[in-house]
């Protein structure tokens, strides 16, 4: 059996709930596509192009897992023009489930076939979210709380953006709010 997921977010920037996902996903399916979103309509942080390269050096270990972008598009719409019988979808807290619940029920009535699968992360990964993340960058002191919320990949080249480095973000990123992540 060929059983396909797409596992899709802003990503903005992943977290370590994500890079949990991702490895439990990688075990649950056959193939997992980890889709970053690119809609015109919102505004993020990280660029696409950053974001996928983030997201490929975190799926690297895992051969069944292929990172690729989404724009503009439904994703049971997605999902379906990739083979994908299943999205993947991380709850944290109420307010996710809530959320999910109903885009459960949109995602289904788009794509009669696709079937949503619902995975919770550990106790210690709850909190932790990419706006979150993206609050925390800038104040003195950030490193030691922001390093324990981000793979070490993103952790690197958050530093470096943030100390004006070449950072494709260009500088300090502070508290940018945006939906959920």
């Amino acid at each position: 059996m060929n059983e396909t997921a797409v596992y899709a977010g802003s990503f903005d920037p992943p977290t370590n709930g994500h890079a949990w996902m991702i490895e439990r996903g990688s075990r649950v399916f056959d193939r997992l596509i980890v889709a970053a979103a690119r809609n015109p309509e919102k505004s993020y942080t990280y660029p696409l192009e950053r974001r996928l390269a983030w997201l490929r050096e975190i799926a690297r270990p895992y051969p069944n897992v292929e990172v690729a972008e989404i724009q503009n598009q439904f994703l049971a719409h997605y999902a379906r023009d990739r083979g994908a019988k299943f999205v993947l979808r991380g709850i944290r807290n109420t307010a996710d489930y809530q959320y999910e619940r109903a885009m459960r029920y949109v995602n289904s009535d788009l794509h009669p076939g696709l079937t949503s699968v619902f995975l919770m992360p550990p106790r210690e990964l709850c909190e932790t979210s990419s706006s979150m993340v993206r609050g925390m960058i800038g104040p003195d002191g950030w490193e030691e709380v922001v390093r324990g919320m981000v793979p070490p990949c993103v952790f690197k080249d958050l530093l470096a953006m943030d100390r004006g480095g070449a950072g494709e973000a260009g500088g300090r990123v502070l508290g940018v709010e945006e939906g959920r992540n």
